[in-house]
């Protein structure tokens, strides 16, 4: 039996895994760089909830069980956010009266930063237009809560530089997660819905905390 010509299965293959699976990971043994004091709990303990839960999450998808695997991610997502929200809420709290080295500091606070872009690209990436398999489902990309470039492109554009299949992968939402904690606001892609708006809202004010907490120590340490 022939394939439709709009079969996405024909028009394209699905976006692969793998990259966010070593995202989440990665995102987890951020943790260990920071100091105990600033942890609630053992800092061990977000390692190894995401490693318990993602191996389950590589069978479900291996299964195709896609809402299981779905489910699950969204699990280690919200643990990764909990432990992250409290890190940043100690080191706040704890900020007046530590005596810890520059250097420590800055370990701290880097790694807190570089958790709180991970951390909001996977939610991006897990939430927008239904989710990665959905979005596996369309040919192109059309409707979801971030206006991406390619986007507001014509049809004859989009063919013309190879963007007539496009849909965003998770390089694009690890993008739009990078400058929403740089610049404190999006740079090339917008935000349609009140959720994506609030998300960003809530990762640029993270982002800005940690950078206030800095310049403040460092003005007080001169």
């Amino acid at each position: 039996m022939l394939k439709s010509a709009q079969d996405p299965e024909e028009i394209r293959r699905p976006e692969p895994r793998w990259p966010v699976i070593v995202v989440v990971l990665a995102t987890a043994c951020l943790d260990l760089a920071i100091p105990p004091q600033i942890t609630v709990g053992s800092k061990w303990l977000p390692l190894i909830v995401t490693t318990l839960l993602a191996i389950p999450t590589v069978i479900a998808l291996r299964s195709r069980k896609f809402h299981h695997a779905a489910l699950l991610g969204n699990v280690i997502s919200a643990v990764l956010s909990l432990s992250m929200v409290l890190s940043v809420g100690m080191l706040v709290y704890t900020m007046p009266d530590r005596r810890e080295a520059p250097i420590q500091l800055l370990r701290t606070a880097g790694a807190l930063w570089v958790t709180n872009i991970l951390i909001f690209a996977t939610w991006y990436w897990r939430i927008d237009a239904g989710g990665p398999h959905r979005r596996d489902l369309n040919p192109t990309h059309e409707q979801g809560a971030f206006l991406f470039p390619q986007m507001t492109m014509d049809w004859e554009t989009r063919r013309r530089t190879g963007q007539d299949h496009w849909t965003p992968g998770f390089v694009d939402y690890l993008f739009l997660a990078f400058n929403t904690s740089t610049a404190l606001s999006p740079a090339d892609t917008g935000a349609l819905t009140r959720w994506a708006k609030a998300l960003m809202m809530i990762q640029a004010l993270i982002s800005l905390t940690i950078i206030v907490l800095l310049a403040a120590r460092a003005i007080n340490t001169l």
